[in-house]
This record gives structure tokens, sequence and C-alpha cells, in this order.
């Protein structure tokens, strides 16, 4: 399980380690992808170009960029994920990459808990 907080923004926060170096990362309700990265760990999660793509943003903004595979590090193992990278120092975490996941923000109590879930039938 993985633990964050809800900031005084209303964002849900938590912490990551990659390449032995802790991340903040944002959890991005509103990203259907995986991962958005700092261009800084893109060679430390083994990134190999798998393809361009073009996104319709908020307010029509469209942005066309390189998508690549990557091993990232999540929830106790490392995990096949699509990223992009960007200059900065904040992770985004996109509904994909939670998709074997239940996610909990609770906004009142500013809690952010990230579980992952049994598949049907699994026990």
């Amino acid at each position: 399980m993985i633990s964050g907080s809800v900031n005084s923004n209303g964002v849900p926060i938590i912490s990551l380690a990659v390449a032995n170096l802790n991340y903040r990362a944002v959890i991005d309700t509103g990203f259907n992808g995986d991962l958005e990265l700092p261009e800084t760990l893109r060679p430390r999660v083994n990134a190999r170009r798998a393809f361009r793509a073009t996104s319709l943003l908020a307010g029509g903004v469209v942005l066309e960029e390189d998508v690549f595979g990557v091993d990232f590090p999540f929830d106790g193992r490392v995990v096949k994920a699509e990223a992009t990278f960007v200059r900065g120092d904040e992770i985004l975490i996109g509904t994909k990459l939670l998709r074997e996941h239940r996610l909990e923000i609770d906004f009142v109590a500013r809690t952010v808990r990230i579980e992952r879930a049994l598949a049907a039938g699994s026990a």
C-alpha cells in the first residue's frame, strides 16, 4: 500500500523512490496515461522509444510528444509502463498506471491511499 496526502491546494500527492532518490508524485485522475517523468530519470528507468502520440489537453491544446516504454518501480515491484519526459522534478501518475489498484482520496481528512486490488476470482 502507498500512502500520501492532499496538499493545501487540494492536490493528491505521494512520495516515490526512484533510482535511490525520493520524488514528489501527483495523482492526476484527469490523465489517462501511465506516467510523466522528469527528464533526469530517463537514463534510470531503461527508457525505450515506443511511439509518437498526439494528446488533446484542457482548453483544446494539442501536444505531440514521444512516448517511451520504461521499467518503473511502483508499489513494491517494477512495472512496465509508458512515459513521457518533461523538464522539472515532479512525477505525474495517470489512471492507467493505477489500473490494478484501488485509489482512495479523502479530501476532508487530506489522505491518499493506493492499494493493489485482487483480480476477480483471485484468492
